[in-house]
């Protein structure tokens, strides 16, 4: 979905509730500045599916929006159990924002098992839509429920709607040749349409969605579409739901241009493609399929039409390898994986340090160690990015900060392996791969100029007069070697995994000439051009700098907007780019008394930035498979500034 929006202004990321309107003869229609909604149920309830169009006709209404999927590792995860709920949270508001919420304002609760799995998170006052059909007592002694909690006054607290999804699913559609059960898979529809009358949503987007997906199966594609129209005119009918809400368009929020909602897998996928096209060279990707950066393969299996081939290799070793070969080739190369397939990449990531060819290694970091927690999120692959090689085999990093900015990244990580002769690691995460918000579409006339030049011909002269190829004869800015497309007359040369002689390529044990390459290739990343970092510090007082990488850029900004409304003053700054940092990091930690990193890990970026800067920095940890709270972070900051 695509939507034009009008010039930007800042606004808090905390507001409140705004007018309320009842137009004559209507039910009451409230107007709110935000809400935050998750949806949950089994995984076999389509709550993804549901969040989605729900997130797709809020980004085609124009509000700023910002999404957490929330699902179990297992393809079909036990029914009615706790491990088995899937959820998809959903934040959209009528001003910038930068998270998916702490807390949802309304839960819909397919069965037992989602309610007490999300009712921890729901404070007192929100919304509870639950599915009465679903709580049987069996059910509800599968997940240690043993009195109703529909009855047995747990939920005074809230606003409870009981209602009888499946058994009114399957009465809307009894026209319908579908057996019982076929009906009962269109609750989550009826459940939408409901969602989407309470909060004003388009059903246009959503009609269309469903007939194109079943465009085989019209039958399905009507059913699915009668239970959606059926959740919308009981909620209109229904004197359950006396009132409905309005949230205006982010009118404001934006600067001008044309948007679609992405997410961070989306937007890594174009911009690698983007990237293909502004360095004129094929894209490439061998990959083996692995939660959570699958979506990259399947999304560049699709377009081919921009010169884009995909490899789904075997295992991750030949993903990396046939990549690796297609640099050699002269493609803008790359290879998806999360942190257990780096670990198997790793002495290919080092043959080609040893090559000094372009290559793109794309780390959808999860939930660690070994298989660990494959689809949750966790930012603990850092120091392996790093330092998971054998020997010294330096590799630039580069970390989105949003679902948005993995387009961004993708260009950058491009521009930083087809300048230098490198490989580069980009590290994203579950968080971002799977979350979505609004995004710009660029004009091509902004993106960056990629474009290369391969070697021509010989580009040195021996003592002799003899004029000849050195494969390893450096640019002197960049210290790249140059880049000989196999093939090309005159520009034969070796490649493999014994060090190389300076210039020439030859094979050397030379113990002077090793220590000369390690050398040149550590300086080659250190020299690195990359931009300053800034930062965000609009008193110019304040004593504490909270600085951050990655995907903790959206809980950091919300916390800091929050103590800034409150009077604190606090600084905060993030990083892109990790290796090498920006060359003014150093000074700008010096200007602050306190510096707290809060990471998804166990102080990872911390480790790096008191080894290099020997700066005191305070680490503010969490891993439990989720991102961070606004709320939690801002209470963790307050205590570091009044310590």
């Amino acid at each position: 979905m695509t939507s034009q929006v009008s010039s930007p202004a800042e606004q808090a990321d905390e507001a409140v509730v705004g007018e309320q309107r009842k137009p004559a003869g209507a039910k009451e229609t409230r107007r709110l500045d935000r809400v935050i909604i998750r949806f949950a149920g089994d995984s076999g309830d389509g709550m993804q599916l549901t969040g989605d169009r729900f997130t797709s006709e809020t980004a085609s209404f124009g509000n700023d929006l910002s999404t957490l999927p929330n699902f179990p590792a297992e393809i079909r995860a036990p029914a009615g159990t706790l491990p088995g709920v899937s959820s998809f949270q959903l934040h959209f508001a009528d001003h910038d924002i930068l998270t998916p919420g702490d807390a949802p304002n309304v839960l819909v609760a397919m069965n037992p098992a989602a309610l007490k799995a999300n009712i921890g998170d729901v404070p007192r006052g929100a919304e509870i839509i639950v599915n009465t059909d679903e709580f049987t007592k069996r059910a509800m002694a599968k997940v240690g429920y043993a009195a109703s909690p529909l009855e047995d006054g747990s939920l005074d607290g809230y606003a409870v709607h009981p209602v009888p999804l499946t058994t009114m699913t399957v009465e809307a559609l009894k026209e319908f040749e579908l057996s019982r059960k076929e009906a009962e898979r269109s609750k989550n529809m009826f459940a939408l349409g409901l969602l989407s009358w309470m909060y004003h949503r388009p059903t246009e987007g959503t009609e269309k969605f469903l007939r194109n997906k079943f465009a085989k199966k019209p039958e399905i594609a009507a059913a699915n579409i009668a239970a959606f129209r059926a959740g919308w005119n009981f909620g209109e009918t229904t004197e359950d739901f006396a009132v409905s809400y309005e949230v205006a368009p982010a009118t404001k929020t934006f600067p001008t241009g044309t948007y679609r909602n992405i997410s961070g897998n989306l937007a890594l996928s174009y911009g690698l493609i983007a990237a293909s096209k502004q360095a004129d060279l094929p894209l490439y990707l061998g990959s083996y399929p692995i939660t959570p950066a699958s979506d990259i393969l399947h999304e560049l299996s699709r377009h081919k039409n921009f010169g884009v081939r995909t490899f789904q290799a075997e295992d991750e070793i030949a993903g990396i390898g046939a990549a690796l070969g297609a640099a050699f080739g002269g493609s803008l190369a790359v290879t998806t994986t999360s942190g257990p397939g780096v670990a198997l990449k790793s002495e290919t990531i080092g043959l080609a340090v040893s090559l000094e060819l372009p290559l793109l290694v794309i780390d959808i970091q999860r939930g660690g160690p070994s298989t660990g927690l494959p689809t949750k999120t966790e930012q603990a692959d850092l120091l392996q990015a790093m330092y998971g090689r054998n020997g010294e085999a330096p590799v630039p990093v580069v970390a989105p900060c949003t679902p948005a900015d993995c387009f961004d990244a993708a260009l950058e990580a491009a521009r930083i392996a087809l300048t230098y002769r490198t490989p580069v690691l980009l590290l994203s995460d579950g968080y971002l791969a799977n979350g979505s918000e609004p995004w710009r579409i660029p004009d091509v006339d902004e993106l960056p100029d990629l474009r290369v030049q391969f070697a021509q011909g010989p580009n040195h002269t021996l003592d002799d007069g003899t004029e000849v190829f050195w494969p390893y004869k450096r640019d002197p800015q960049t210290l790249a070697r140059p880049w000989a497309i196999p093939g090309t007359p005159g520009l034969e040369h070796r490649i493999g995994g014994i060090e190389k002689q300076d210039g020439t390529g030859n094979i050397s044990y030379d113990p002077a000439n090793h220590d000369f390459m390690v050398r040149t290739r550590q300086a080659k990343i250190d020299g690195i051009d990359v931009p300053d970092i800034e930062v965000d510090d609009p008193s110019g007082e304040a004593n504490t700098l909270v600085l951050g990488w990655g995907s903790t850029y959206g809980p950091i900004t919300a916390a800091v907007r929050r103590l800034r409304a409150a009077g604190e003053n606090i600084a905060q700054a993030h990083l892109r780019h990790i290796n090498p940092f920006p060359r003014n990091l150093g000074a700008v930690l010096g200007r602050y008394e306190k510096v707290v990193i809060p990471e998804m890990n166990l102080g990872q970026l911390a480790t790096l930035v008191r080894a290099k800067y020997l700066v005191d920095a305070h680490s503010y940890n969490q891993v439990n498979g989720m991102p961070f709270k606004a709320e939690q972070l801002a209470t963790a900051l307050k205590e570091a500034i009044d310590g």
